[in-house]
């Protein structure tokens, strides 16, 4: 790449785009002074995924000088959506400006080839180099090192902030956060949840839905130890033999496990750090770098691994803890045959009938079998290749899926996590089938017979039900075999879903109100809260208001003081008797609330109110009122 400046104009993003991350439209034009680097991308792409580090460390060492801009240039039908995109924006916790870039203008005024493709744009406007592919963090800034001392040394940089209103702090905390993978299991009667963007994994009872065990701090981290401070970032799938759970922990790049006895967390393989190689080789243990495995399934004392950054399947000896490639030669492609030289495509999704291996190929949007004989083959059952998708029953060939993520098998049949068409599908191993089994194709949250899901990316399958993972939707679904029924699984103890992190440090607001002028004496504070229009107070979660006085003996609660409200009413009428002088109450909310006609997707707010209070003679009111005013 060149040290210095660019020679030819960088392209104007074209009129009338929508973007995100910001409240108004972006140009180059007032970008001039600061130095611009645009990140062509699509959602699914694992490739695309795995830079994103490398931008928020470029982010974050050159925040004054770089402006990243993400130019999203979508592969499927379903990525172009703007309302999809601000998911995966939310999903992947990216925080620079994405512009939508539906019909790829962008891209072709940049001669963009490939995701990712990244184009370093210098202060005065010109395009400079450009980079595709991964691992871009050093190249990318060797150059903007030396273009800042270029530009520095013109005084042509602008070292302003670029205020930035971003789409996370537009939505509500949800308890779960876009769960990727879920596994029922029935000899424990348990259902373990995958919730990813809190970096944890839930237990609940398949009986009645309780929470009973919440593993990881909330933190992102690749520590072990016990449940309570243990962390993880990003798991996905997950396999149980009875006793230990094993989890497909993404984006360390590490197989888990998670000791019930113990109530301990292991690393079994991976160092944390993304194998930037394809490796035909393995390895063991903690000494081998894996790359993005997202799914696991067990089968006789060995796992076997979506391994979606290679394109490949492994196998895992959890006693041992060997791990080897086991298909896929690391090309991206849909070729049948041989287990060692077939080509995956971003497998996502696997399953087992102890007989062959069968996975969600989600690049190439097709389901795909290999044999569980190291001798075997990989086959293709239904799905076409990488620009072939859509949404179409039918056999084999002419089957058309988009992008699916999740798939689990169940007595002769394959029901698959059609993620990008909101559905779910039943493949058929043995005539190459599919067929449409719930979801109407609209995104939403509706349960019933026509049940909506928003793209749902896990399945799996007791007692004659679907669990479902539905990702977007920060819920988890169930559907019955027989009747086709779809609810939203309420569950019950949400306060365990209360993140750790919030609890151990306040993440909430504080508001502090004007002081109000009272008579010294007894007085009543009247506390209201407004949620909302379409949302009430969940009545299944234990929602607590807190009264305490500011740190002085100047107001008197009674009885109330420091002790919670559970379940509260409001308006609540507390009487207080305050001395005079200045003094001041604070107000403790832990609120659980929920859309109205959606009572099964629960969100959570902490805030503290400060009602600062003077007592006065003459004040001619005994009467304080503070309202809490919920904003999403």
């Amino acid at each position: 790449m060149p040290e210095y400046e660019g020679k030819v104009n960088a392209p104007e993003f074209p009129e009338g785009m929508e973007w995100l991350n910001t409240d108004r439209p972006l140009s180059l034009r007032e970008l001039r002074g600061k130095i611009v680097l645009l990140d062509f991308w699509t959602y699914c792409c694992i490739n695309c995924m795995h830079i994103i580090p490398d931008l928020k460390k470029l982010e974050h060492k050159y925040q004054s000088e770089l402006v990243v801009i993400g130019v999203h240039s979508a592969k499927f039908t379903s990525e172009r959506d703007t309302d999809n995109i601000r998911q995966a924006i939310l999903r992947y916790e990216i925080e620079h400006p994405v512009v939508n870039d539906h019909a790829m203008e962008i891209w072709q005024r940049y001669g963009a080839r490939a995701w990712p493709t990244l184009m370093l744009i210098d202060p005065a406007g010109k395009v400079v180099g450009y980079l595709s592919g991964e691992g871009v963090y050093e190249p990318m800034d060797e150059a903007i090192s030396k273009i800042i001392k270029e530009f520095d040394a013109r005084k042509q940089l602008d070292r302003r902030p670029l205020d930035l209103k971003l789409e996370r702090h537009r939505v509500p905390s949800s308890l779960l956060a876009f769960p990727g993978k879920v596994l029922a299991d029935e000899k424990s009667r348990q259902l373990f949840i995958s919730d990813s963007n809190h970096n944890r994994i839930v237990v609940a009872s398949l009986d009645d839905y309780s929470i009973e065990e919440v593993i990881g701090s909330g933190e992102t981290g690749l520590d072990d130890g016990p449940f309570e401070t243990a962390t993880f970032n990003h798991p996905q799938g997950m396999a149980f033999d009875g006793k230990t759970l094993y989890v497909a922990d993404t984006e360390n790049h590490a197989i888990r496990s998670i000791d019930f006895e113990k109530r301990a967390v292991t690393t079994l393989a991976g160092t944390g750090k993304q194998a930037n190689y394809i490796n035909q080789i393995g390895g063991t243990g903690r000494q081998v770098d894996l790359n993005s495995p997202w799914d696991i399934v067990l089968h006789d004392g060995l796992l076997y691994i979506a391994m979606a950054g290679p394109h490949q399947l492994w196998k895992m000896n959890p006693r041992t803890q060997g791990v080897v490639p086991y298909a896929g030669t690391g090309r991206e492609a849909r070729i049948d045959g041989p287990l060692d030289r077939s080509a995956l495509a971003q497998p996502s999704g696997i399953t087992t009938d102890g007989k062959k291996l069968f996975f969600a190929d989600s690049e190439v949007s097709s389901i795909r079998s290999a044999d569980l004989d190291p001798n075997g083959r990989v086959e293709t059952i239904v799905g076409e290749d990488l620009f072939e998708f859509g949404d179409r029953d039918g056999r084999g060939a002419e089957v058309r899926l988009q992008h699916p993520l999740g798939v689990v098998y169940h007595d002769g049949l394959l029901y698959v996590a059609d993620t990008y068409n909101n559905k779910i599908k039943i493949v058929s191993p043995r005539d190459k089938s599919s067929r449409t089994f719930a979801g109407t194709g609209e995104e939403g949250l509706g349960d019933g017979k026509r049940a909506t899901f928003d793209e749902p990316s896990g399945v799996s399958v007791a007692f004659g039900k679907l669990y479902i993972a539905d990702t977007n939707n920060h819920a988890i679904r169930v559907a019955d075999l027989k009747s086709k029924r779809v609810e939203t699984i309420q569950f019950k103890g949400l306060e365990k879903l209360r993140p750790r992190a919030k609890i151990a440090r306040f993440a909430g607001e504080t508001l502090e109100l004007p002081a109000q002028n009272v008579e010294p004496g007894e007085s009543t504070l009247m506390l209201s809260l407004e949620l909302p229009a379409g949302y009430k107070l969940n009545p299944l979660a234990p929602s607590s208001v807190t009264f305490e006085g500011a740190g002085n003996e100047a107001v008197d609660l009674g009885d109330r003081a420091g002790r919670a409200l559970r379940n509260p009413q409001f308006p609540i009428s507390l009487p207080v008797k305050v001395k005079e002088g200045e003094t001041g109450i604070n107000v403790n909310l832990v609120l659980y609330y929920c859309e109205a006609d959606k009572e099964s997707l629960c969100y959570f707010k902490e805030a503290i109110l400060k009602v600062s209070v003077k007592a006065k003679k003459g004040a001619g009111n005994n009467k304080l009122s503070a309202t809490y005013t919920l904003k999403m």
